[in-house]
């Protein structure tokens, strides 16, 4: 019985040892952008297209002063595990001056600008006449850090968002507005973790890697349109066999890929596993009996 004790303390010791150390290292594994870690100072103005998207850090509040009618395009890096949510507000310094009402809507586009759809949030709202705001909200699904090809699934890398009017009157059109995006970006941990990843995150800018042939896959190439119908251009999706890490990335760099929290449960695992076989040995090993001596 000393010896089930002993094996019963040691596997909680371990126990509250791993889980301390599964909480510290999925924080310092996978660090997640907050409003608190930069000065929350994001560029002031926005891009028209993919291509003159501007680049932000999520964390931080993007701003840009233009017209009703625009498209406003920003981008932000969002590494593997991380779930963005993103928040835009669009407002209205003389809502006098609006004759009817219009609709507003946030979409973002992953690094192959692929359009992803929202889990949570109201991605489309329509601004009363009378109101002078309006705040719209899309929170993706968590970014894997591999996935088919085939599918949709949202991938490490830039994220692009576009605020426009998708439904206003022509009067309306081309008066003075403003415009606000955020974006927080938290670790979900280890269990949105994948067995593979991407040679490198999908970003703008991204070259092919020097096999002899001169060939670059280069952000200007592209001609494809991307079907969001503002004719704009999309560049050539780049492969992970070619493409190169470009400069822009999240705060804290790319993840690398392989370590993640459930290298500690499965530490754990074993560690447990092999206590409580040490203690039911001790409890089910048969006992010895005294013999006595023999009798002369």
């Amino acid at each position: 019985m000393r010896a089930v004790r002993i094996g019963a303390g040691l596997l909680l010791a371990a126990s509250a040892a791993l889980l301390g150390a599964a909480g510290t290292a999925s924080a310092d594994a996978s660090p997640s952008p907050s409003a608190s870690d930069g000065d929350g100072a994001g560029p002031t103005e926005a891009g028209t297209s993919f291509r003159t998207a501007q680049l932000f850090q999520a964390g931080q509040e993007a701003t840009a002063d233009a017209s009703s009618g625009d498209y406003l395009y920003w981008r932000v890096p969002v590494d593997a595990g991380q779930r963005p949510a993103v928040t835009a507000e669009v407002s209205f310094p003389d809502s006098s001056a609006r004759r009817g009402a219009t609709t507003w809507q946030v979409d973002v586009y992953d690094g192959l600008r692929r359009r992803q759809p929202c889990m949570y949030g109201t991605q489309t709202r329509t601004l009363a006449p009378d109101q002078d705001s309006v705040e719209l909200r899309c929170t993706l699904r968590t970014v894997r850090a591999w996935a088919q090809p085939w599918s949709n699934d949202p991938l490490p890398g830039d994220y692009y968002i576009r605020v426009t009017a998708v439904g206003a009157g022509q009067s309306d059109l081309g008066l003075p507005m403003a415009a606000k995006v955020s974006v927080d970006a938290p670790s979900q941990g280890g269990a949105f973790a994948v067995g593979g990843k991407l040679a490198a995150p999908l970003v703008p800018g991204a070259k092919a890697s020097d096999d002899g042939s001169g060939a670059e896959a280069d952000d200007s190439t592209a001609s494809a349109d991307d079907g969001s119908g503002d004719g704009s251009d999309a560049s050539s999706a780049p492969t992970a066999a070619t493409v190169v890490q470009a400069d822009d990335e999240p705060d804290g760099g790319w993840s690398s890929g392989w370590w993640t929290d459930r290298w500690l449960w499965t530490g754990g695992g074993a560690v447990g596993a092999a206590l409580a076989g040490v203690g039911g040995y001790h409890v089910t090993r048969p006992r010895r009996r005294a013999v006595p001596p023999p009798q002369y």
